[in-house]
């Protein structure tokens, strides 16, 4: 199986569980891994037969930039199920990371995945 990826997606959404976070958008940050086999899509060089991260991205921000979960882990969860139902994909791994969140750390998030990988 191979894999497509797409990386340091920003998305500005209302995330968080303090009063502050329900009023004021943040930024999230989406890695991204899918599993699929770019074996037809190589052979015919058709758009068609691959599975379009542009598409895919287009589809995250637009549905992250509409939510307003409180948790990080439910908005991942529900960017998997869209990834996997939407698009088809049988495996996906998502880093999402609210920059900035904790201070003294750059980094903080969850990485999930979903599905078989192979």
């Amino acid at each position: 199986m191979d894999i497509i990826f797409l990386r340091d997606l920003r998305i500005d959404t209302i995330i968080g569980i303090y009063d502050w976070e329900r009023e004021k958008r943040q930024t999230v940050v989406l890695d991204l891994e899918m599993s699929t086999d770019v074996a037809r899509a190589a052979a015919s060089d058709d758009i068609r037969d691959a599975l379009n991260y542009k598409d895919i991205a287009k589809r995250l921000i637009q549905f992250v930039g509409e939510s307003e979960f409180q948790l990080v882990e439910t908005l991942a969860e529900e960017c998997a199920h869209i990834i996997r139902h939407e698009f088809n994909v049988s495996w996906v791994k998502i880093e999402l990371n609210k920059q900035g969140a904790v201070s003294g750390s750059r980094d903080v998030g969850v990485i999930i995945e979903r599905g078989e990988k192979y």
